[in-house]
């Protein structure tokens, strides 16, 4: 299937530290939803998660996903893009630190003092291939 171009107005809220939501599928079937950080390489987006993530997990089995962009200032404006994913660990500290400059303004190690005790961060790629909704 064709790759699925964003938008004009989904780009520009994705530039911004807009909070969106990542689902993934369970072993079961069963949809699996975190809030997650965001940046876009183009058409496709970047997420950051690590290896022993119930997400991660999943992705690793099941490459299907969809995210939901959905900007608190403007909540029925929303886009869902579905798609799917590949994992690498390259990059991998390199984008959480760009992540949490974006979000919080602060590298990630400032922001979570706790952050050598993460197991090793994955980049986790989206290739859209829908999207739907209003931006």
């Amino acid at each position: 299937m064709a790759a699925a171009q964003l938008s004009d107005n989904l780009r520009q809220v994705l530039d911004t530290p807009v909070f969106v939501s990542i689902a993934t599928i369970q072993p079961d079937g069963s949809p699996q939803v975190s809030p997650v950080w965001v940046k876009r390489d183009g058409d496709e987006l970047l997420i950051s998660t690590t290896l022993d993530r119930r997400k991660t997990l999943n992705l690793k089995r099941d490459p299907r996903v969809t995210v939901m962009v959905q900007p608190a200032d403007a909540p029925y404006t929303y886009a869902e893009i579905r798609g799917t994913v590949t994992l690498t660990t390259e990059g991998g500290r390199e984008l959480i630190d760009e992540l949490a400059q974006k979000y919080v303004g602060k590298n990630y190690a400032e922001f979570n003092p706790r952050w050598e005790q993460d197991a090793e961060r994955v980049v986790v790629r989206v290739s859209p291939r829908k999207v739907a909704g209003r931006l």
